[in-house]
C-alpha cells in the first residue's frame, strides 16, 4: 500500500504567471534560469512559486472520469499484485505492443519499456504533485518513447501536462486481474531476470497478503491476514449518501455480511468511500460471493431512501464516521 499523503485543497489550477501589465503568459523555465518576466530573479523565486504550487495541490478524485475507477483506487492502495490492460485512445504507438498497468513494478520504477517493447505502469509510487492522474500520465507518455530494455525515473511534472483521462480511450473497459505474485514483472520471453529483479520479486512476493476481487459485485476485494479476512469494497457513491445508507442497514442489523461477519468502519480514498468488513477466518472469497451480491441489494434499496435518518441510524452513522480512516 503507497504511503499516506496529506489532505490539502482540490485543484485543476494551471500555473499562469504573467509579465506586470501583459496578457501573455510566463513561459516554464528552469528553476535556477532567470525568470522570463524579466524580474531578475530565478524562475523558482518569482513565477515558478505559483507553478510549483499549482501543482502540487491535491486532486481529490484523480481517476474521476476514467472506466472503472473504483478499482483504480483498490489497485492503488488496496491490491498488492494485479495488472490491467490499458487502451490508449487512438491506438498504440508504432513498436508498443501492449500497455498494462500493474500495482507495483520491481524496485518500485514508476514504469519500464520491455525488451519487445511493451510498456508497464507503476501505480503504487510516490508521485512529484498533487494530481496523481498528470503525474502517471507523464510517466506513460515518456515509457512510450523509452528505449526498450530500460526503466523510466519518476519526474516532476508541469501543471498543464496531459492527464490519463487525456490519453486513455474513456470507453474501453478495465479488467484487472489479481495475481498470487509478483511473477508478471518476469520477461515473457523466459529470460533470465536481472540479480536485482529477482531479489526484488522475492522480497514483494514475502510481503503480499493473498488478495481476491469477487465477480458477484465490482470493485470489492477480499484479503486473508493471519488472525481474520476482510472484504474491502470501493463504492463509487457520494460519502455522505453512502454513509446514510450504512448507517440505515446498520441500525437494522443487515449490515453483515453474514454470521461472525461485521461491518467495522470505512476508508476514505481518492475521494472515494471504502467500506470495510471482518470476516471469519474460515470465510474465502468464493463464500463471500452471494452474501455481497444481497448485500449490494439492500444497499441500493437504502441509498433510494430519503428520509431524514432515526435516532438509533444517527447514533449508528455516528460510529461509522468516528472509524473512518483517511489514506489519499
Amino acid at each position: 500500500m503507497a504511503k499516506k499523503r496529506p489532505q490539502t485543497k482540490a485543484s485543476n489550477a494551471r500555473p499562469q504567471g504573467r509579465v506586470a501589465g501583459a496578457h501573455e503568459p510566463v513561459p516554464v523555465v528552469g528553476a535556477r534560469e532567470p525568470c522570463p518576466c524579466g524580474s531578475g530573479r530565478r524562475y523558482k523565486a518569482c513565477h515558478g512559486r505559483a507553478a510549483a504550487h499549482a501543482v502540487t495541490e491535491l486532486v481529490q478524485r484523480p481517476f474521476e472520469g476514467l472506466a472503472g475507477e473504483c478499482d483504480w483506487v483498490a489497485l492503488r492502495e488496496l491490491v498488492p499484485a494485479a495488472t490491467a490492460r490499458l487502451t490508449l485512445k487512438g491506438g498504440l504507438p508504432e513498436g508498443v505492443p501492449s500497455v498494462t498497468l500493474a500495482t507495483v513494478l520491481p524496485m518500485a520504477w514508476p514504469a519500464l519499456r520491455r525488451e519487445d517493447g511493451s510498456v508497464l505502469l507503476g501505480l503504487q509510487n510516490d508521485t512529484a504533485s498533487g494530481d496523481l492522474s498528470r503525474d502517471l500520465a507523464d510517466t506513460l507518455s515518456r515509457a512510450l518513447t523509452a528505449e526498450p530494455g530500460t526503466p523510466v525515473a519518476g519526474e516532476r511534472v508541469s501543471g498543464d501536462g496531459p492527464r490519463l483521462q487525456d490519453l486513455l480511450d474513456p470507453d474501453a473497459a478495465f479488467a484487472p486481474e489479481v495475481h498470487t505474485g509478483f511473477e508478471f514483472w518476469l520477461p515473457e520471453s523466459g529470460d533470465d531476470a536481472s540479480p536485482e529483479v529477482t531479489a526484488s520479486l522475492e522480497r514483494a512476493n514475502s510481503a503480499a497478503i493473498p488478495t481476491v476481487r469477487l465477480a458477484s459485485v465490482d470493485a470489492a476485494y477480499w484479503c486473508e491476514t493471519p488472525e481474520k479476512n476482510h472484504l474491502r469494497w470501493v463504492m463509487p457513491y457520494p460519502e455522505e449518501k453512502l454513509l446514510d445508507a450504512l448507517a440505515r442497514l446498520h441500525a437494522a442489523g443487515t449490515a453483515s455480511l453474514g454470521e461472525d461477519t461485521r461491518l467495522v468502519g470505512s476508508f476514505r480514498a481518492h475521494g472515494l468511500t471504502v467500506p470495510v468488513w471482518d470476516l471469519p477466518s474460515g470465510m474465502g472469497a468464493e463464500e463471500c460471493e452471494k452474501p455481497a451480491a444481497a448485500f449490494a441489494e439492500r444497499l441500493a434499496g437504502a441509498l433510494a431512501q430519503d428520509v431524514p435518518l432515526t435516532a438509533d441510524e444517527r447514533r449508528a452513522r455516528g460510529g461509522l464516521t468516528n472509524r473512518q480512516i483517511t489514506l489519499s
